[in-house]
Parts: C-alpha cells; structure tokens; sequence
C-alpha cells in the first residue's frame, strides 16, 4: 500500500482454495477489461463464487492421515483397497470427502464425471486443473474433458506448497464453472 497510496483494495473471501483462486482471478481480470469497477466486480466475484467447482483426488491415503483427514485405520485399509476418495470444496470453503472409488484410473474418471453432473460454465471461463508431481493423469484428466466437453481452453499447472504437503504427490484437482458446488 505505501508503493501505490491512491489505491483501493477490496476484500473478498473466494471460499476457494488453489487453482480454484486463479480462476476466480481470470474472472476479475476479464471483468475489469470488459469496463466494471472494482467495486462492481467485487460483487460479480462474490455473487458467482459458488459456481466454481473444486474436485480433487489423492494417490496416497497416508497424506490425509498425517493432515487429520482420515484415521490411520482408513488410511491402511483404503491403501490396501486402492480405494482413492474424490475430495470437493463445499459452499462453506471446506475440503470434504464426497466420494471413494477403486484405483487411479477410476478417481481420475470420477472428477470428469462430477464435472458432466456439474458442467455450466456461463461465465466462458476455461477449466485447470493442477497435479501434484502427476503430469501425465493431469494430461489424462484434460484429454477426457476434451473428449467429452469438446474444450480445448484448459490450463494445467503444479499444485502449491501447502496443498502438496497435505494432499501429497499425485494430487489432481479440477476446476471448473458449474451451476453450484453443491454435491
């Protein structure tokens, strides 16, 4: 605030977490280009925040454990199952478990299957999704919405220090806008 005193900061609470922050930043940047003040698109982020829809899966139930997700039982038994719980973040902000599935392949299937349930992008946003050390299922999870989605606006990076050490490596998460995060 010293560097630039004449300017105006507003604060808006996202009830986002990652990739899920950029993408409500392209939406501010594509509100200020189109002529809105920062007044009017701290109401248009706020109004439409809960249309960005957060899906995440992990690779290793361990991480979640050490974080408090799940109990050390859950962590050893979903590990021997292959059992990979898709992980969404509620109207609240909050990471919750919706859903278990068996093996990798299978979870990343299921974030593209929530996003066919959820799927309204009115705001002609384009869709991320970030990996934690998983390029290849984040190309994989991206070649299927293409297929289904026919979107070809999909921007791919790295998940952040923070998440990394609670989600752990093969973390893949995907954004996108949909009607509502309710599950």
């Amino acid at each position: 605030m010293e560097r630039y005193p004449d300017s105006k900061v507003l604060v808006v609470d996202s009830l986002s977490a990652s990739m899920g922050h950029g993408l409500l930043v392209e939406y501010a940047l594509r509100l200020k280009a189109a002529g809105k003040t920062i007044e009017e698109t701290a109401v248009l982020v706020t109004q439409n925040r809960l249309k960005f829809c957060h899906y995440f899966t992990v690779d290793d139930l361990n991480h979640l454990h050490r974080g408090g997700r799940v109990s050390k039982v859950s962590a050893v038994v979903g590990g021997m199952l292959g059992i990979k719980p898709i992980l969404n973040v509620n109207e609240e902000g909050k990471l919750i478990p919706f859903a278990k599935v068996r093996g990798r392949k299978q979870s990343l299937l299921a974030l593209v299957e929530n996003m066919k349930k959820k799927y309204h992008n009115d705001l002609d946003l384009p869709v991320f999704i970030s990996h934690g050390d998983a390029p290849e299922d984040a190309n994989f999870v991206a070649d299927q919405i293409r297929e289904h989605f026919g979107i070809q606006d999909i921007r791919i990076g790295t998940i952040g220090p923070v998440i990394g050490a609670h989600a752990g490596p093969g973390t893949v998460a995907l954004f996108f806008i949909g009607k509502d995060r309710s599950i």
